[in-house]
């Protein structure tokens, strides 16, 4: 397993990356990208700690690279998802959990293909060598109402644009695309069920950052000042999002995982989302935690805490948390197995029920968090009235509650960040798209409840045959 300092080293390779019109020739020295390359880093920080060595190393190799094979094995997957999260502060560090979810539905959806032994050699290369991932799944989709032969830019979904003996040449962009400027490799996949004639989309394969062709474009949406007063979870914890082009890449065969086969592309784009949706509820867990916590807080630091409808709030919140981490929980104790590979899997309709939960209640706990805290989240004084000398003073007079004013507006800087500065709008933006839309969880809920026993009974109760 590598340090963090070997981690940071190997993202030294030439990479195309651009930020705000610029080319990026140092992603771990640039002045903001360095920040997300160091909070990933912590993934590595973690792993080499004594106290979580037990979690994060299985066999002397990473868990997240661990296949599961039982409730077990998803329950732990789980903590260390969770535990590592909470380590990085409440930001997911996201460069093995996604990447390895990927791998597992690789395997399921390609064992008895010529493509397994593909998977198998890239998963061993993976663990092997302690590698940082992301997965491009998502395509720019262009005309919604069309899907990619329809387009008139076949571009707009990632395919095939010429084959050789060796391998082929893909074209197109990815979008959403979390930690890629960070990661050593990028996993592609499709993005939905294709039809006839769409086989060149069909395809799913994986590569160095740092391949020829490959370009970032990373999001500034989190360029911000970074004083750790104001912000003091954002100044050093961040992802970067980008647009991922496929400039006419060229794909080895070894590394090509999935090549016109209609229907076990939309298999893959479905059983990645299974084990990515377990892996996003875990990670959510730290920060519900959090907001209990801090609404706790403030309602003392306020003087509010004996209020009834402050009561009711903190109820409110501490059953949210609580209905989330239960149904993660659940979703790993109902897995089912993947007969052909044994490999475990969160049961679907649980692991959708846990995401819809968080995400359809997610505003309405920032509303009482908010609603505890006060104005003072966006009317409070910034770092550099603090640090003054002639500001302090009348700060620490005027802004003290049933606690000195320094303690109160540690906390509220705390919530501003988590609730109303940049990063509160990216986590409310995610809570609501990443992972899948609330309707694609609403659908997939659907779809995975078996209604045939309660149909049954109360048709019984009805007294119908």
């Amino acid at each position: 397993m590598r340090t963090a300092d070997e981690y940071l080293t190997g993202l030294r390779d030439g990479r195309e990356v651009w930020y705000r019109g610029k080319r990026v020739p140092d992603v771990v020295e640039h002045p903001e990208l360095g920040v997300g390359a160091r909070h990933a880093a912590l993934d590595f920080e973690f792993a080499d700690d004594p106290e979580n060595h037990s979690l994060a190393v299985t066999d002397g190799h990473s868990t997240y690279y661990h296949l599961p094979r039982d409730t077990s094995a998803l329950r732990r997957r789980s903590l260390l998802i969770e535990s590592s999260t909470a380590f990085a502060d409440t930001l997911v560090i996201l460069v093995k959990e996604i990447g390895t979810d990927a791998l597992f539905a690789l395997h399921r959806v390609t064992h008895g293909t010529d493509w397994y032994g593909r998977v198998e050699d890239y998963h061993r290369h993976c663990r092997e060598g302690d590698l940082a991932l992301a997965v491009a799944q998502t395509d720019v989709k262009g005309d919604r109402s069309k899907g990619p032969s329809g387009q008139v830019d076949p571009d707009l979904y990632v395919h095939v644009v010429d084959r050789r003996p060796d391998g082929v040449v893909v074209r197109g962009a990815k979008v959403h695309t979390t930690s890629c400027p960070n990661v050593d490799e990028v996993i592609a996949i499709p993005t939905r069920a294709l039809k006839p004639g769409e086989e060149d989309w069909a395809i799913a394969f994986a590569l160095p950052v740092a391949t020829p062709g490959v370009k970032l474009f990373a999001s500034d949406f989190l360029h911000a000042d970074r004083d750790p007063w104001t912000r003091p979870v954002s100044h050093r914890h961040k992802l970067t999002e980008t647009l991922t082009v496929f400039d006419d890449v060229f794909v080895p065969n070894e590394r090509i995982f999935l090549d016109g086969d209609l229907a076990l592309a939309g298999r893959l784009a479905l059983e990645f989302v299974e084990y990515h949706r377990f892996t996003a509820v875990s990670y959510k867990l730290p920060l519900v935690d959090a907001f209990v916590g801090l609404a706790m807080l403030l309602a003392e630091a306020n003087g509010i805490q004996r209020a009834s409808h402050v009561r009711d709030k903190l109820v409110a919140l501490v059953g949210y948390a609580e209905t989330v981490r239960g149904l993660t929980h659940l979703a790993a104790d109902r897995c089912r197995v993947d007969g052909p590979t044994g490999i475990a899997y969160p049961d679907p309709m649980t692991t959708n029920l846990a995401k819809w939960t968080f995400a359809r209640d997610y505003h309405a706990a920032v509303e009482k968090v908010i609603d505890i805290a006060g104005g003072l989240l966006v009317t409070g004084p910034g770092g550099d009235d603090w640090r003054s000398e002639e500001v302090r003073p009348y700060l620490e007079k005027y802004f003290a509650g049933a606690v000195p004013a320094a303690q109160r507006l540690a906390l509220m800087n705390l919530a501003s960040d988590l609730l109303a500065r940049e990063y509160a709008g990216y986590q409310s933006v995610l809570a609501i798209h990443a992972e899948g839309s609330l309707e694609a969880e609403k659908l997939m809920i659907a779809r995975s409840y078996d209604s045939g026993a309660a149909v049954a009974y109360a048709r019984k109760l009805a007294g119908l045959s």
